[in-house]
């Protein structure tokens, strides 16, 4: 039988969205110097295979040292680096959120590890993300963590969605035998650059995890998005954006109301979730996207018929309201004709 592919947001057979609310990209971006660099990169050389420049700087960043960063293609790329270390290690149970990115227990399963989900069982490998996806909220995870430490466990901690919290809430602070993977193209507005980085607990581990990378994992292109990521220009215009997202969230909470859906409290991130009406749910979200509307339905993160919407502008809010009513008077339920 051919593989299944994993579930993802973004664009699909049907090409671009004209509006895609299935991703958690910063719907200000792309930002203007980091497009410029990616743009500028010259791809007609390999990096440094060592990474050392981007290292240096990545931990000066961080405050921490360079032999604590690892380079990783991306964070999907990283999940499984971590679930193959873990299973040399012969780590059998891999703790995974209940409700998280289905690449967590899809790694470890490719190799045959048990995946567990409950916050309190003993696992080798154990993951979260905060603020976690879909419900943009506290990763009960990584509340168990700080509880019961736990010597020995190969704890990883996503930060994906840390630079995009809409309640001042600082980036994670390092802990013990925690590691931290960071993506930040969901930050810059630019996805389709593949590039991440880890920040080891030592030096040793991230020699470990390095050496199960192939050459070069990050290209030209990914190595400029690192490169200014860092860059405090950069980091001011992120933070500039934030006002403008919770603007947007708000106004896109306030509508998503309008239409009958229920939000699903909690979410400090740049999305949400919200249960519309479940009547023909699979008809109306096929019409939202013959006319350009993507959402992410979110059954691989165990919440059906529960959507998650990525925060965009006015604009494309109203095309979703418009496209919804459309779709409701095309299949119409009871709960409509009341």
């Amino acid at each position: 039988m051919p593989h299944a592919l994993a579930i993802h947001g973004g664009p699909d057979a049907q090409g671009v969205p004209l509006h895609d609310f299935s991703t958690n990209a910063n719907a200000c971006g792309p930002c203007p110097e980091v497009l410029a660099a990616v743009q500028q990169a010259d791809a007609t050389r390999y990096p440094d295979p060592a990474y050392t420049a981007l290292r240096e700087a990545l931990g000066a960043f961080h405050a921490v040292a360079p032999g604590r960063i690892a380079l990783a293609a991306s964070a999907s790329e990283a999940i499984h680096r971590f679930s193959q270390l873990a299973a040399l290690q012969g780590v059998r149970p891999v703790r995974v959120p209940r409700h998280g990115y289905g690449d967590y227990a899809q790694a470890a399963q490719a190799r045959g590890l048990a995946v567990v989900h409950d916050a309190a069982a003993p696992a080798g490998l154990q993951w979260a993300c905060e603020p976690a996806s879909p419900l943009g909220g506290v990763d009960l995870q990584r509340a168990s963590w700080l509880l019961a430490p736990e010597a020995g466990a190969l704890r990883v901690l996503d930060c994906a969605y840390a630079p995009l919290r809409l309640d001042g809430t600082p980036w994670p602070a390092a802990a013990p035998g925690v590691w931290q993977l960071w993506t930040p193209n969901k930050a810059l507005g630019l996805t389709g650059v593949r590039a991440a980085y880890t920040l080891a607990p030592d030096a040793e581990a991230a020699g470990r995890f390095a050496a199960l990378a192939p050459s070069w994992p990050v290209g030209a292109h990914g190595v400029a998005l690192l490169a200014a990521w860092q860059q405090a220009s950069v980091q001011r215009w992120l933070a500039e954006c934030l006002p403008q997202l919770r603007t947007w969230k708000a106004r896109q909470q306030a509508l998503c109301t309008t239409l009958g859906w229920q939000e699903l409290p909690g979410s400090t991130a740049n999305f949400f979730c919200a249960r519309p009406p479940q009547a023909h749910l699979q008809q109306r979200l096929a019409a939202l996207r013959a006319a350009g509307i993507k959402l992410r339905e979110c059954s691989s993160f165990g919440l059906p018929g529960v959507l998650r919407l990525g925060v965009l502008p006015p604009p494309a809010q109203d095309a979703l309201a418009a496209a919804w009513r459309a779709a409701c008077s095309a299949h119409p339920s009871m709960e409509n004709m009341q």
